[in-house]
């Protein structure tokens, strides 16, 4: 329903259609925009002036130059603002305002991640843009919601993770050495916030094109955490005991956990009866499966304290890879514990391209990680960077709002832009 993008370049991708302007920082509500520019849309970024995205200054590390020396552009901020035109506005002043509600009569979504209210003394709440353009789809990313009693607190991943149950699922039990409560290595909530409000945006999107009818999608990273629990949350819903922490190990499953080999560590994930006997006949004890004690998973539950010892010091006997080939060779779901060197060392992720190259206009070419969605007529590629801040400026504003050079000029040196 937007008229202004199909002659993008990105018009033959699954969403070339589609123009998003995005409100959004930091990295649930970016997450979600880089998967639409990655899937075709013209996404705007709009920026502060001066400073842009606070992951801007999110560093070290930095992308470096091809002499290599430090450029201004974090890690952290290249992690989720591939394939977008940045656009430098100040909201806070009215002409600024203005700008924004003329871009978003060109745009089809609207993503923002700012505290409950907060826009609307600026004219960018959903109810103000609404009136310049009911169909629009606008999608609000906080950390309670848009209602109830927690609604105008602060809301980080961090704070998440442990309010919404994942660490306490999360680390060794409390009952072993280093036993207690653990975050995720990295913002798993505001990345799956992401994901959800990508699903919504799609969803609303195609809402809107049966209906003419655009939508508020609230968002939350509490909701989302407490969705993503799944099977664990099922389990208290379910028996109205709260789950405990099992570090490694698994709490419906035996053996499924870490190892420690000679030379490092195994995970070895038995799924039945069948290939818990295979792993101990692999491992010259085939005497463990036939012990009435673990001859089947709720056997092995009940008896764990006795049997993992016994499994442990089976392990220790061979070395990592020597237990990988042995039990790749009968069929028995195992792997190792890689660092993220390994990771993109690793022949099936070479293979699969997982890692990019692109261009960049100060380091020269940035590596990153590709979108994993994989469509044979729509592929989720990017060839676009991230850009430096502000460096659409003068071509949005040009290209999509008709404005002049001496326009944009006048713009400037009022600090709107």
């Amino acid at each position: 329903m937007t008229d202004t993008v199909s002659s993008s370049p990105s018009s033959s991708k699954a969403l070339g259609h589609i123009r998003v302007l995005d409100l959004s920082r930091v990295l649930a509500g970016p997450w979600c925009s880089q998967n639409l520019a990655d899937l075709g849309a013209d996404v705007i970024k709009i920026e502060r002036p001066g400073n842009g995205d606070d992951t801007r200054a999110w560093g070290p590390p930095y992308a470096r130059d091809e002499e290599g020396r430090d450029t201004s552009e974090a890690a952290y901020y290249l992690s989720a603002n591939r394939g977008k035109r940045s656009v430098t506005v100040d909201i806070a002043s009215s002409e600024g305002q203005k700008l924004l509600h003329e871009l978003v009569k060109h745009c089809d979504v609207v993503l923002e991640n700012f505290k409950v209210g907060h826009l609307k003394r600026y004219g960018l709440d959903y109810e103000t843009l609404k009136g310049i353009k009911p169909e629009l789809v606008y999608c609000s990313v906080t950390g309670f919601g848009q209602d109830g009693p927690y609604a105008h607190r602060a809301g980080y991943d961090f704070l998440i993770q442990g309010m919404g149950g994942l660490m306490s699922v999360t680390g060794e039990r409390d009952d072993v050495p280093g036993g207690g409560p653990q975050k995720v290595g990295v913002a798993l909530t505001d990345l799956m916030t992401g994901m959800y409000a990508t699903v919504a945006v799609l969803a609303a999107l195609m809402h809107r094109d049966r209906t003419g009818q655009g939508q508020h999608i609230d968002m939350a990273l509490l909701d989302t955490q407490v969705a993503m629990l799944a099977n664990v949350g099922s389990n208290y819903l379910s028996s109205g005991q709260p789950p405990k922490r099992w570090g490694n190990a698994h709490a419906n499953i035996v053996p499924y956990q870490t190892f420690a080999c000679a030379d490092g560590h195994l995970i070895v994930a038995t799924g039945n009866d069948g290939q818990y006997q295979k792993f101990v006949e692999a491992g010259g004890r085939p005497e463990l499966g036939s012990d009435p004690r673990f001859t089947t998973n709720p056997l092995r539950v009940q008896n764990r304290d006795v049997l993992v010892p016994m499994l442990a010091e089976m392990v220790k006997q061979k070395r990592r890879d020597e237990w990988i080939a042995l039990l790749e060779s009968v069929g028995v779901p195992c792997g190792p514990i890689n660092d993220i060197g390994e990771v993109f060392a690793n022949e099936q992720v070479r293979a699969r391209e997982v890692a990019i190259e692109l261009p960049h206009p100060t380091a020269g070419k940035v590596r990153l990680v590709r979108n994993p969605i994989r469509m044979s007529a729509t592929p989720a590629t990017s060839d676009k960077a991230p850009p430096l801040l502000g460096q659409h400026t003068d071509e949005v504003l040009h290209d999509v709002l008709g404005l002049g050079v001496e326009e944009i000029a006048a713009l400037r040196d009022k600090g709107v832009v």
